[in-house]
């Protein structure tokens, strides 16, 4: 080895900016100091076994729905993520009369697999830093004219790919806060189709109790299989005729289980990290953008509850949105007391600090890092009141009901039925989707959302509609939602409307509501948009100083949902004079079924006590502590769109699915807590386990062929 490179890999090590174990890194420029720490930590394969080799491993794990992770993991191209990246579609699948979110699903036959809209599959097929060519074109270039000329690059792009291969295409993002820009190679599969779930009971078992908790026994899994071109083995839209897609290589799976300090790596997709944010911008997210999500949704989620608790058609409507909702509600919430206990802010304002003692000591001034801070703190603080009407805006308005969703798409350009020759006579008609909301809820959460926006913002941020409802209805928000539900046709089904024909169209309360909403979001956004752009400009020079004050050191850029990697070590922590453990039992969990009449997430099937409660778990126990055990604890670094992610022993095998972080690794968005931040995996023998005993997928388990 080079001595040079231990050298920087013992700098990593001790380096305060970038710990060992911290880090989200890309797999096609991995730095050699990084792999070194790897090979140290108990890595034992070559490094082109990661990325740019047939067999590497980059080549089966993929990006699931462009929201998680996944990975393939047998020769007919079964995938394995997480039951919530999942739940949209076993949700879809869902009804009454079969109830697969409740009672789980397998399909016993390939013909049995269901097939799901808008659900896929995209494997990473390469990726190269393009920055020299986007550099010189956006350089003093606006936001916007950045994105007009980084679009045109990508359009380049996918032409010149698409005459090589037309199922290829590529984006062009950002890393390092726009200093560097890559451009990804993918290749999307959209036949995917649902063969394995477990209930809900168990997928999401602890409930919003134990989310962001340790120690947690969640049988967090589900399994969909790839479909192709049975011609081409590529990707093909669906058809009763593709067949399961044939990869070149896929995970192994390994039953020999793992123990403390053994190495454990995660390769995903994570969404998105603010590692490099200032600490204005900080205190922004923890005062204005966390503060107004758990403010807004402390409303929504208890109307939801209430109508979901009361029938069980209402359940499987909502079920999706609340657990999506529930997540990051509770992920503010963790994240906030993360921040003040640590004292992030401070120690961001006092790194800041040697930032700029370094930036005072440079011969000359570099503009790329001539980084204002005065500036910087002042521009926080005018976007700051924007800022936070946008946030109550987003959490009131945006996809939140039926009727606001349909009010403001009036507004915009709806593909309108009948002859272009009389254009008054031409209308639109929204698809009848009733079966996916409800009534009543609806019209509750639309009188709740509208009063706490009034509630919470000054009148120069509230659309002018609301002076209608202050003058006709004394500002009684639920009296004006009975009036307006009573009045506009715009939830009825089959009703139509007329853009061309304004007289008319405006008759509807909805699209008047639809056009004020858009119109104060408009102004908000453009005054906001100004601030922005020049906070933007001086956070992407403290990033490049940064980098350049530490350029002896390798420095990851934030997730931006691009394929990345992290490594560690299996292990728990010590909090509060304990230690908290790294995996937990089958007896775990047992206790906790019986505390189901007192906490409503820890009731399951009769069933899941039976086979939990067994003393003899035969192969699936674990060989050294003969316990059967069901999730476990790693340092690995993880974020959202990590879900699903394979967790990898030394050897590449999969010993896990990531599913979650512990509740002091709430702040990792935006700091990476070596001590005490954990990345919580349902254990694969524990998935293996339950696909066998419980839902006896003989075939699966075959095809699976751990070993």
């Amino acid at each position: 080895m080079k001595k040079s490179t231990l050298l920087l890999a013992g700098l990593l090590s001790l380096s305060t900016a970038s710990k060992a174990d911290e880090g989200m890194w890309t797999l096609y420029n991995l730095p050699e100091a990084v792999y070194t720490q790897m090979v140290d930590y108990g890595f034992s394969l070559p490094c082109d076994k990661l990325y740019n080799n047939p067999d590497a491993i980059s080549n089966y794990v993929v990006n699931f729905s462009g929201f998680c992770s996944g990975v393939v993991v047998s020769p007919d191209g079964l995938v394995f993520t997480n039951h919530h990246c999942g739940f949209g579609a076993i949700n879809a699948h869902s009804t009454v009369e079969h109830d697969y979110m409740r009672d789980g699903f397998y399909a016993k036959s390939f013909a049995e697999e269901l097939p799901n809209e808008n659900t896929f599959v995209s494997f990473m097929r390469g990726q190269e830093d393009i920055t020299n060519r986007i550099a010189p074109l956006i350089e003093n270039k606006s936001l916007k004219e950045q994105g007009e000329i980084i679009d045109s690059v990508e359009n380049v792009l996918n032409d010149s790919i698409k005459k090589i291969d037309k199922t290829l295409h590529i984006e062009v993002a950002p890393f390092y806060e726009g200093n560097k820009y890559y451009a990804t190679t993918y290749q999307d599969f959209t036949d995917v189709r649902l063969v394995f779930t477990v209930p809900k009971s168990m997928g999401k078992f602890g409930g919003d109790t134990d989310n962001w908790m340790w120690p947690r026994q969640t049988c967090d899994f589900s399994v969909f299989r790839v479909y192709a071109d049975p011609k081409t083995n590529g990707p093909a839209e669906y058809s009763k005729d593709n067949k399961p897609y044939k990869p070149v290589y896929f995970a192994a799976v390994s039953m020999q289980g793992y123990k403390a300090d053994d190495y454990a790596m995660t390769i995903g997709f994570p969404g998105s990290t603010n590692r490099y944010l200032s600490s204005f911008g900080i205190q922004q997210r923890r005062d204005i953008e966390n503060t107004a999500r758990v403010q807004s949704r402390d409303i929504k989620l208890a109307i939801m509850k209430k109508y979901m608790d009361a029938e069980q058609n209402v359940r499987i409507q909502y079920e999706s949105k609340y657990a999506s909702s529930a997540n990051y509600w509770k992920n503010s919430m963790g994240m906030n007391k993360c921040i003040d206990s640590i004292g992030l802010i401070r120690q961001k304002a006092e790194y800041e600090g040697k930032i700029k003692n370094w930036l005072a000591k440079q011969p000359t001034k570099n503009p790329a890092t001539d980084v204002n801070f005065s500036k910087l703190e002042q521009l926080y603080a005018q976007n700051r009141p924007l800022v936070q009407a946008l946030s109550y805006w987003s959490e009131s308005f945006r996809r939140t009901t039926e009727f606001f969703t349909r009010a403001m798409s009036m507004n915009t350009k709806m593909p309108l039925k009948g002859s272009a020759a009389n254009p008054k006579a031409q209308y639109f008609e929204f698809k009848d989707n009733s079966s996916e909301w409800n009534y009543a809820l609806d019209k509750e959460l639309t009188a709740a959302m509208m009063q706490n926006y009034a509630k919470m913002m000054p009148a120069e941020y509230q659309p002018a509609f609301f002076q209608n409802v202050k003058k006709k209805f004394g500002g009684d928000f639920y009296k004006y939602t009975e009036w307006l539900y009573k009045t506009s046709k715009v939830l009825t089904k089959g009703a139509k409307f007329y853009p061309n024909d304004t007289k008319k169209f405006m008759k509807d309360p909805a699209a008047q509501i639809g056009k004020d909403l858009l119109e104060v979001y408009q102004q908000i956004a453009k005054e906001s948009m100004q601030v922005t752009e020049a906070i933007g400009a001086q956070e992407k020079k403290l990033t490049e100083a940064k980098l350049q004050m530490e350029m002896d050191l390798p420095h990851y850029s934030d997730a931006n949902f691009t394929m990345r990697l992290s490594y560690g070590q299996v292990g728990g922590y010590m909090i509060g004079g304990f230690n908290s453990g790294y995996y937990t039992t089958a007896e775990s969990i047992v206790e906790k079924f019986k505390q189901a009449n007192k906490i409503a997430d820890y009731k399951a099937e009769p069933i899941m006590m039976s086979l939990l409660s067994s003393n003899d778990f035969g192969k699936y126990a674990d060989k050294t502590s003969g316990k059967m055990q069901l999730c476990f604890l790693t340092n690995n670094d993880i974020t959202g769109g990590n879900s699903g992610s394979p967790m990898f022993n030394g050897k590449g095998e999969l010993i896990g699915l990531a599913f979650d972080g512990n509740w002091d690794s709430l702040s990792s968005d935006i700091n990476f807590d070596r001590n005490l931040a954990r990345c919580i995996g349902v254990d694969i023998r524990f998935v293996l386990y339950m696909m066998d005993k419980w839902g006896h997928a003989d075939r699966l388990i075959k095809e699976i062929n751990a070993k």
